[in-house]
């Protein structure tokens, strides 16, 4: 449950309204990705519960949430305390350590992990190899062991996908006592760029939603698919058509409705001479939306579109 703490020295039976958590922190160990997932009937729970810094480590902190734990969990392990220290220092003068829920994995994969005494039921936590999962007033017993069957089967996938397959699994098992409202995925690399800008890899939030674990996966496919964008427009960028071409077909094949992917695609094949392939995508996308055929000459205006003045009308003629 969450009844959010906006300073370590705030009452822990506040008038806030609880809300009851299930989340999961974990390290990938062949990419040394960092990442933690969260769920709750409780409304923005990623902006309470998830934090995480590239070559750090992650942080979940619920139950009666102290939310200075995120970032000073963070501060600790970086100024190089095992995730045990960091757990153990900031129990340690906290009164609400018996209602907090707290776990924390580093860059190395070290995990902690504190369930208070006081709790409610149904609540657990596991510590397995560089993960925890945690949960608090649950509809079931099973949830911790669901997240961690999840977790451990689902080897060799990507880490942010094994982090939604977690929260699926403890949500087939009766999840939050109340239902759902929110959920929130954040992953980070295991090492830092020195450029906190790029230091993000995945941060999707469901703020409000009758099934956010459902809308939250949808999300990681649009993620996923915008990712394959990028990667074909740097292979745009440097002369690599065919790499580029592959991204672009990857994305359409993730979000087939997506009329924006089919005109990037289609205007890529045209400036590498492939006019013929691009032409039915064009008339695609401008029978969907004709607004993007008036973006057509706008781009060629600032040499976005290289093709001839009669390859270019043939485009506007689709």
């Amino acid at each position: 449950m969450l009844a959010a703490q906006n300073q370590a020295t705030r009452p822990v039976h506040g008038s806030e309204p609880l809300a009851h958590t299930f989340s999961i922190v974990a390290r990938d160990s062949a990419t040394g990705e960092l990442g933690v997932a969260v769920q709750s009937h409780w409304f923005s729970v990623g902006t309470v519960v998830s934090w995480a810094e590239a070559g750090v480590g992650v942080v979940a902190t619920q139950s009666f949430v102290n939310k200075s734990f995120g970032l000073r969990g963070l501060s600790l392990l970086k100024s190089g305390l095992s995730p045990q220290e960091a757990r153990d220092s900031l129990l340690a003068d906290d009164p609400g350590a018996p209602v907090r829920q707290l776990a924390l994995v580093d860059n190395q994969g070290r995990v902690a992990a504190h369930t208070g005494s006081k709790c409610i039921q149904f609540a657990c936590h596991i510590e397995g190899l560089q993960y925890s999962v945690q949960a608090n007033m649950m509809y079931g017993p099973d949830v911790c062991r669901a997240m961690q069957d999840a977790f451990e089967n689902s080897r060799g996938r990507a880490l942010a996908d094994r982090l939604l397959l977690a929260l699926e699994a403890a949500q087939t098992v009766g999840g939050d006592f109340r239902g759902q409202q929110s959920a929130a995925i954040l992953v980070v690399p295991g090492k830092s760029s020195g450029k906190p800008w790029d230091d993000v890899l995945v941060d999707l939030r469901v703020d409000d939603h009758a099934e956010p674990i459902k809308e939250l996966r949808r999300l990681y496919q649009v993620h996923l698919a915008y990712e394959h964008m990028n990667k074909g427009d740097y292979f745009v960028e440097v002369n690599d058509m065919a790499s580029a071409m592959e991204e672009y077909n990857t994305a359409r094949e993730l979000m087939p409705t997506q009329v924006e992917l089919q005109f990037w695609t289609a205007l890529t094949l045209a400036n590498v001479g492939k006019l013929e392939e691009a032409l039915p995508i064009f008339k695609a996308v401008f029978s969907q939306e004709p607004i993007w055929r008036e973006i057509v000459p706008r781009l060629a205006a600032v040499d976005l579109v290289t093709v001839s003045a009669v390859d270019l009308e043939r485009i506007l003629q689709q």
